[in-house]
């Protein structure tokens, strides 16, 4: 498992605006998952690694921060000079026949801004850097949050497996023992075939977790951007969980991660599109300057000129409407968003809570009866005191018993690291945890 120290310097080396708390948050989140085996195994921390380096949806956000950057260039510019030539008397009648009353005027011409245009212009591109700073951290802290799921989803099914397994040799053991109790004439024929067909059905099961865990590992390698799964078992434990504070304290957090400061920089960009449509409200002056011939008399003269358009506050009014409604706009969005994350995030930490104990019960409990009651079948069935059906109802009340903590299990990470993404905070961990 990847040290925090050494994740700490992965960060530094690798995702210069990455928010080093965010990273650490999701690590944490399965930090209990560290490998116990010798063998290579891929750790959370790897996947995590992995996902940072080249996941192609965050790879996109320096391409955006190019753009912008050329985008601030083009907004500082002061506005550009204009050389003219205008020709007057050619190619006429009378007296202004041929060359001799031709007129020529070379001149520059640009344009005075007023009302701030150039500070609102760059003041709007330094606001979709923040958005866009802002955005990139909310998509990692989603994209991390989907590479804790899929481990977690990916490392339930790895146990599954082992459970399936598990159920294929107790199948092929209990349809052994049928098989010598029917040569025995002990028992009919018929369990033989029923115990053979349970055998076959066990096999199928676990054919299909198969298939479930291969395209588990093909989803959570596509977070990293490959196509093809390279990487060996996952290492972690799906049975440690974290300390989890009040919902109140959760959903303190929650009101200022990541996901809802996106809308306090939509919101300052705004404003800043508002600034840039109330400068356009004040007109800018046109200036001319040149130098004009007269052929006829061989004179020269210097000539210079001014303009500015007329009533530029009344026709910018609409633009500004426009740009103080989106600005209004964000705020209803973003108080809905609250609302949503409200509930999401009751609904996680309720459903965590309820695994976790439901995983207390079954281990504390359901599944030292059922072992028990299981041996006492068996035998009660090897002696002539049980049928068949009652011996094999009880391997299957242990085997759904099993099924059912990992399923608890994986519930309660699931919803651990959706309640971590939604903080973008870490819950409480045993310091024998960071260490496993």
């Amino acid at each position: 498992m990847l040290s925090v120290n050494h994740l700490k310097r992965w960060c530094g080396a690798h995702t210069r605006h990455l928010f080093l708390n965010l990273l650490l948050m999701v690590l944490l989140a399965g930090v209990a998952l560290a490998g116990r085996a010798a063998e290579p195994q891929l750790t959370l921390g790897q996947a995590i690694a992995r996902t940072l380096a080249a996941n192609p949806d965050l790879q996109v956000f320096d391409l955006r921060l190019q753009g912008l950057e050329g985008r601030r260039l083009t907004a500082e510019q002061s506005p550009g000079y204009e050389l003219g030539v205008e020709v007057e008397n050619i190619l006429g009648s009378g007296t202004f026949k041929g060359a001799d009353a031709v007129e020529y005027t070379l001149s520059l011409s640009s344009v005075v801004e007023l009302g701030g245009k150039r500070l609102a212009r760059s003041g709007l591109v330094a606001s979709q850097f923040s958005l866009t700073e802002a955005e990139r951290e909310a998509d990692t802290l989603n994209v991390l949050g989907q590479v804790t799921q899929g481990f977690v989803a990916a490392l339930a099914l790895q146990e599954k497996l082992k459970l399936a397994a598990d159920a294929v040799e107790l199948a092929q053991t209990t349809h052994d023992i049928v098989a010598l109790r029917a040569s025995r004439g002990a028992t009919p024929a018929a369990e033989v075939l029923r115990a053979r067909s349970a055998l076959t059905q066990s096999r199928i099961e676990k054919a299909r977790l198969q298939s479930e865990y291969d395209s588990r590992k093909v989803a959570l390698a596509a977070l990293w951007g490959e196509s093809s799964v390279d990487f060996p078992p996952l290492a972690g434990d799906l049975f440690h969980f974290g300390a989890s504070d009040s919902f109140e304290t959760l959903y303190r957090q929650a009101s200022e991660n990541p996901m809802i400061q996106v809308y306090a920089s939509e919101q300052r960009l705004r404003e800043a599109e508002v600034q840039l449509a109330r400068s356009q409200s004040q007109a800018d002056i046109r200036w001319q300057v040149g130098m004009r011939r007269l052929e006829e008399t061989g004179d020269s003269a210097l000539v210079a000129g001014l303009s500015m358009p007329l009533f530029a506050d009344r026709r910018n009014r609409g633009a500004v409407q426009s740009a103080i409604a989106a600005q209004d706009e964000v705020e209803y969005r973003k108080r809905g968003a609250l609302v949503r994350l409200h509930g999401r995030l009751f609904e996680a930490w309720s459903t965590r809570q309820h695994s976790i104990d439901a995983v207390n019960q079954i281990r504390g409990q359901m599944l030292p009866d059922l072992t028990r009651a299981l041996g006492l079948t068996q035998g009660a069935y090897e002696s002539g005191r049980y049928s068949y059906v009652e011996w094999v109802a009880a391997q299957r009340e242990l085997l759904s018993a099993r099924v059912a903590l990992v399923d608890a299990a994986t519930a309660a990470l699931l919803n651990q690291a959706l309640i971590e993404q939604l903080t973008a905070q870490p819950m409480a961990a045993s310091p024998s945890a960071l260490t496993r």
